[in-house]
Parts: structure tokens; C-alpha cells; sequence
């Protein structure tokens, strides 16, 4: 019943993430991966801003330390994550089980999940098998779509996934100064990095890198947080 349960829970889920990864497969494909690369991507990485970060590397012949250091950055929120629902879970997800669940958490199945009095390793394992499949799917069919479509019509749909991250940074940025500062910070770095010689030298992964971490730190040193008592 655990196990029902978490896959009625993942449904929608699974449908946001189907429509999503459509524009990743596009853009995966046109940037020369084959149909099953941009698959496997999917299927072993469940992180948007991580995979789109980690093709820009790939694709632009970065080393592996680059593309470690910015999946490290831009997905060490999920370990927080982890920590917090290691609280919940009971007795029946231990020993790999832990593994498999920081495996499977995204901020939309966290976000279900830690509203759950218990976690039951059959209800997580529901919940994230079917946004797994829905977020690799899309990819496929992304990637299928990206090899038979016109090229004009695969390049408009592939800004899909740049639509989605403005779709995430603006209702944030508009309630929240320091996130607008941040997302500031990160483009004006961005531009520098892109427009002035000297930096032309620098490859994508670690402009990508330098952008996280300059935005992230000049906002976290303007805009500290109060510890609460």
C-alpha cells in the first residue's frame, strides 16, 4: 500500500518532469549525443540545472574536475536534503537503502516527502520511480524528436529548458532582494567572463563554476541570515 501510495504521489511529478526533459533530450542530441547518451544522462542524474551544466562541460571538452566541482556546487543543497529526511525514514530503509533514497531526491520529491509523518522505503521507492521514468522519458523522446525535427523547430524547443530556469529564478527574484541581487551578480560575472580577453582562456565548466560560487558568496556576505535562538 506504501509503495501505491508513493507512485499516485509521483504522478504529477512525472508529468512536469516528462514535459521538461523534452527540451534537455533536444538539446542533448543537437549538441551531438547520441539518443541513448542522452538517456543514460537522465537516467543516472535526477538534476536540471545539474545535467544542463554537465552537457555544457562535456559538450565543450571540459575535464572532469570541472565537471565534479560544479555537480558538487549546484547540487549540494540535495545533501541537506538528505539529512533532513534520514529523520523521517523508519526502520526499513537502512544500510543501502539510505544510498538509494539520496539518489532519488529532487526538490519536488522532497518536497512531498518530507510532509509524510513516517518515510517507508516502500513509499519512497514509489514516489521517485515514476519521476525517474518520467524525467527520463521525456529525454528520449526529446532526443528522438531533436534527430527528425527540422532543425529550426528542435533549436526553438530546446529554449525550453532556459525558459524553465527564468521560470524559477523570477516569482523568487521579485518577492526576495537577495535572490534578485544573486541572479544579478551571477549574469553580470557571466558577461564579464564572456566579453573581456583576458578571460577568454577560461573553459565553460569553470565559468560556470565561477559564476555560482561569486554570486552565491557575495550574497550570503550581504545578506546574512540571523540565527535563530
Amino acid at each position: 500500500m506504501d509503495f501505491t501510495r508513493g507512485i499516485k504521489d509521483g504522478i504529477p511529478i512525472c508529468l512536469g518532469y516528462f514535459a521538461v526533459s523534452i527540451a534537455f533530450g533536444i538539446m542533448a542530441v543537437n549538441q551531438g549525443l547520441t539518443v541513448l547518451e542522452a538517456g543514460l544522462i537522465s537516467l543516472t542524474n535526477l538534476t536540471s540545472a545539474g545535467q544542463f551544466a554537465g552537457l555544457t562541460i562535456i559538450t565543450s571538452l571540459g575535464t572532469y574536475m570541472e565537471l565534479a566541482l560544479s555537480q558538487l556546487i549546484i547540487n549540494m543543497r540535495y545533501v541537506l536534503m538528505a539529512i533532513s529526511l534520514s529523520q523521517k525514514v523508519d526502520e526499513t530503509c537502512q544500510g543501502i537503502w539510505r544510498w538509494i533514497l539520496g539518489f532519488g531526491i529532487t526538490d519536488e520529491i522532497y518536497a512531498v516527502a518530507i510532509s509524510q509523518d513516517s518515510i517507508s522505503r516502500a513509499y519512497f521507492g514509489g514516489l521517485m520511480i515514476t519521476p525517474i521514468i518520467g524525467w527520463t522519458g521525456g529525454t528520449v523522446v526529446g532526443a528522438i524528436l531533436g534527430n527528425i525535427l527540422p532543425s529550426v523547430i528542435s533549436n526553438a524547443l530546446g529554449l525550453a529548458l532556459y525558459g524553465m530556469f527564468i521560470a524559477i529564478v523570477i516569482p523568487d527574484a521579485r518577492d526576495s532582494l537577495p535572490v534578485r541581487i544573486a541572479a544579478l551578480m551571477a549574469v553580470a560575472v557571466s558577461v564579464i567572463l564572456y566579453y573581456v580577453p583576458m578571460f577568454s582562456g577560461i573553459s565553460g565548466g569553470f565559468k560556470i563554476i565561477l559564476c555560482t560560487v561569486t554570486a552565491s558568496t557575495a550574497a550570503a556576505l550581504m545578506f546574512p541570515r540571523e540565527v535563530e535562538e
